[in-house]
């Protein structure tokens, strides 16, 4: 049988949920937030119904419309599960906002049986098509590219989806973003998953070479074509024939380059520098860049015939400020990589450190966070990355500090105890993430007893389990 699951410390509103559904599903109820997360980790419903007034209960910091930070907790122990808040009319823009940040929709009291029924029928239904696309781009993704492609970012979706849709042809792609947004990485899974696959995959970033030795690089040069050719080079076209070739940062090709390259697209054939006879390829073109391509051929500094070949299929890769949702699946994936290549074994990344990556800009993007964590892992001598290893103008212990309300309508006795509470809250849960939850270990590293931590974490409203 199926169930449902009402959280709320009215019963009227749980019994009026319960005649809604019975006796086609079980429905379970739960009188405290806490208490409604325990049954939630202990099986799937098919939905979830919340009280608003018990969503945010007060807490340390005293705000009660964090919704995206009340909806964490579900969304870590079943990211796809449908959740409904239910509110007074009164609160209706208050739910709204709850829905903006990720619950799945919300009634109003006194509970309408149709109202229900309809709201719930309608997720049912998005729920089901949602898992049939995902079991289409399941199978159509490879399994060495899975990791690659989890994302809940929408503009990533929409990224993935016309990857998706072009590595199966034949088509030359644009890719255009800022630096170390991972086109490198699109250009792969685009060739990953097209006929080309068991093919060559050569990758160039021409920006990188100097322009003298540019056309050599790409075409290949015959013996004596220039001081220094003692023999015959074959070049990056050649290599990748059948297969695909991916031209990093393609504006900054010289003049001469751009014409091959366009006779190459035109004829899919070229001349080595210094030869005479025609060799003919058969290449897929993948190319990137960080410039507007559209301006540099205003300009005259590009082709306009060669811009419009190769931009037949443009994707913009968007930079990680624009999809922070994925920045924790980035980053703990980044780690699992470290830890294959290296002899440490790291299992976490502490909050505190997830809390000032979400808060920074990232102009370096996706290359500039794999750096940071790579220093950061170096130093570092727990089981958790903590802030101790990231710059102080990212990340530092004193972040807490920041968080701390020091308006002026407040005493300075009710300062400092805010202060302290925020403190102590953010330590406790740091020690408790660091030691998995264990009462006995955190208690040792706090230097206190396990019945005085067992008082702050009642006092905090934190719970050992959050942390296993």
């Amino acid at each position: 049988m199926k169930s449902i699951l009402v959280a709320s410390e009215n019963q009227v509103v749980c019994d009026a949920v319960r005649e809604c559904f019975t006796p086609d599903y079980r429905v379970d109820t739960a009188s405290t937030k806490a208490s409604c997360l325990d049954k939630f980790r202990q099986k799937r419903y098919e939905f979830t119904f919340i009280d608003l007034e018990l969503l945010c209960e007060p807490s340390v910091s005293e705000e009660r419309d964090d919704y995206k930070a009340a909806l964490g907790p579900f969304r870590e122990i079943f990211p796809a599960a449908p959740i409904i808040v239910m509110s007074s009319t009164e609160m209706t823009r208050e739910a709204v906002k709850a829905v903006r940040v990720g619950f799945n929709d919300y009634l109003t009291y006194p509970i309408d049986q149709e109202e229900a029924k309809y709201v719930a029928q309608s997720l049912e239904e998005s729920v089901k098509k949602e898992s049939e696309l995902n079991h289409l781009r399941d199978t159509f993704w490879q399994a060495d590219s899975l990791e690659l492609v989890q994302t809940r970012s929408p503009v990533m979706r929409e990224v993935l989806e016309k990857v998706r849709a072009v590595a199966p042809t034949k088509s030359t792609v644009l890719l255009t973003g800022e630096t170390g947004t991972g086109k490198g990485i699109v250009a792969k899974l685009i060739h990953s998953h097209s006929h080309r696959r068991n093919k060559p995959f050569i990758s160039t970033h021409c920006g990188a070479i100097p322009d003298t030795l540019l056309e050599s690089e790409l075409f290949g040069h015959e013996k004596g074509a220039f001081t220094g050719a003692i023999r015959r080079k074959l070049g990056k076209f050649e290599l990748a024939d059948k297969g695909t070739i991916f031209l990093d940062e393609i504006g900054t090709i010289t003049p001469s380059a751009q014409i091959k390259l366009l006779q190459v697209l035109q004829e899919k054939s070229f001349q080595r520098v210094g030869g005479e006879a025609t060799i003919e390829v058969d290449v897929r073109i993948i190319t990137a860049t960080n410039t507007d391509l559209n301006k540099s051929t205003d300009q005259g500094l590009f082709r306009n015939d060669l811009y419009y070949r190769l931009s037949v299929f443009p994707i913009e890769v968007p930079p990680l400020r624009l999809r922070r949702e994925d920045i924790p699946v980035i980053s703990r994936n980044i780690l699992k990589r470290l830890n294959r290549f290296n002899l440490k074994e790291i299992q976490d990344i502490h909050p505190q450190v997830l809390e000032a990556f979400d808060r920074y800009s990232w102009p370096g993007n996706i290359r500039e966070l794999e750096n940071l964590m790579e220093r950061a892992y170096i130093v570092e001598g727990s089981s958790v990355l903590t802030p101790v290893g990231f710059p102080t103008d990212l990340c530092t212990p004193g972040d807490a500090l920041a968080q701390i309300s020091l308006g002026t309508a407040f005493s300075l006795k009710e300062v400092r105890r805010r202060g302290i509470e925020t403190i102590e809250t953010q330590y406790l849960q740091g020690l408790l993430t660091e030691h998995g939850g264990r009462i006995g270990k955190t208690a040792e590293a706090a230097g206190i007893s396990a019945r005085q931590l067992h008082k702050l974490m009642t006092k905090y409203g934190i719970r050992k389990e959050e942390f296993r």
